[in-house]
């Protein structure tokens, strides 16, 4: 199988597997004040030491949680208390869900957040916890965090960042660039599941209020004994070696090829992460490309979501005004350990799941038949 959904989870890292098994083997809990809890807590704090050096942070300002979505709605928990709430269009449900009631900011139709809105909503809402994500999951789309900082700075804003696709992927201090909080995720950097962080700036970790009460853990911020190989797992992850423009040039091969067979390339025009792909061939559904392309021995995902046996239209493309092919969109996100062979796999896989489709289409074939 040719693995091309890594924006779904990474493959695992081996050095993010060695740092796993090593933590199996630590017998304490590391809330233990014997030897053995000892041990388990250097391995913890390890872990937080290495990521503060990866992001840019303090290791006492991170909240190791069990993945982004616990992170992100602690951050709106902590930081937007009293607090209007506003985030981008094309955010994920996990933040969406995380504050039902918040005003949404619309985005241009390459996905980038509308500035000249957020400008006119901070000045109606002064003081308001501004989420926006560093790239989306969909599309790749990488938004102008600086420029959305300034802006919530200039409103006495402040801004969320959900960070879990981008981390990893391409170079960025969001505390430094003014963010007061971000997300990430441990498998998609190529850690196991089940472990993510939030990560603060010093003047903001007296806000955190924790959301999992329980026996006083991560200072207080999150209760639950730690899941130690999982964030093992993840610190290790994150320190890989950069990858990026390698894949980069297999995404843009992939692009191109299918461009010249008349796929639509979402988000095309706009920064985006180096592995990521969003394509839409017209008339042609995502459940039956998806299909087609894993019985080829493919993976990829859609760029929309199936629900109860249907495909729904993405909320992502239909926000850039994609609303006519959203069903009809495709995800291509190549993983860190894609073959050098990848582009060519796809491509000749993906010419002909579309020539059978026009054919279908000549012949006045539905796609149910």
């Amino acid at each position: 199988m040719l693995y091309l959904d890594a924006n779904a989870t990474e493959p695992l890292r081996p050095a993010a597997r060695d740092a796993v098994l090593r933590a199996m083997d630590a017998l304490g809990n590391p809330s233990s004040i014997h030897q053995a809890g000892r041990a388990a807590r250097r391995i913890l704090e390890d872990a937080r030491e290495a990521l503060g050096n990866r992001f840019h942070a303090r290791p006492q300002d991170i909240v190791f949680c069990s993945g982004a979505t616990e992170a992100n709605a602690l951050a709106i928990h902590a930081l937007g208390a009293g607090r209007a709430i506003l985030f981008g269009a094309t955010e994920h449900d996990a933040i969406r869900a995380a504050a039902p009631s918040g005003i949404e900011i619309p985005v241009l139709p390459n996905g980038l957040v509308d500035a000249a809105v957020l400008e006119n909503l901070l000045a109606q809402n002064p003081g308001a916890l501004v989420c926006l994500m560093a790239a989306n999951n969909e599309t790749g789309v990488l938004h102008d965090i600086p420029a959305a900082a300034k802006i919530c700075a200039a409103h006495g804003a402040l801004l969320h960042v959900d960070a879990v696709q981008a981390a990893g992927r391409c170079p960025a201090d969001w505390l430094g660039l003014g963010a007061a909080s971000f997300a990430i995720s441990g498998h998609k950097a190529g850690g196991p599941m089940g472990a993510g962080a939030l990560i603060l700036a010093p003047a903001h970790g007296a806000r955190v209020a924790p959301v999992q009460k329980g026996g006083g853990q991560e200072r207080g911020w999150r209760g639950g004994t730690p899941a130690l190989p999982a964030i093992a797992g993840m610190a290790a992850a994150f320190l890989a070696d950069d990858d990026s423009a390698t894949i980069a040039a297999q995404r843009d091969e992939i692009a191109a090829f299918c461009e010249r067979l008349g796929a639509i390339i979402i988000g095309q025009g706009a920064p985006r992460l180096p592995n990521t792909l969003c394509l839409a061939l017209p008339g042609v559904r995502a459940d039956t490309q998806l299909i087609a392309l894993d019985m080829a021995g493919i993976a990829v995902s859609a760029g929309s979501a199936c629900s109860s046996g249907k495909l729904a239209a993405s909320h992502v493309l239909t926000a850039m005004g994609f609303a006519a092919i959203a069903n009809q969109a495709i995800r291509v996100s190549l993983p860190w350990n894609a073959p050098e062979n990848a582009a060519q796999i796809f491509t000749k896989a993906y010419e002909a799941m579309a020539a059978r489709a026009l054919r279908a289409q000549k012949l006045g074939v539905t796609e149910a038949a």
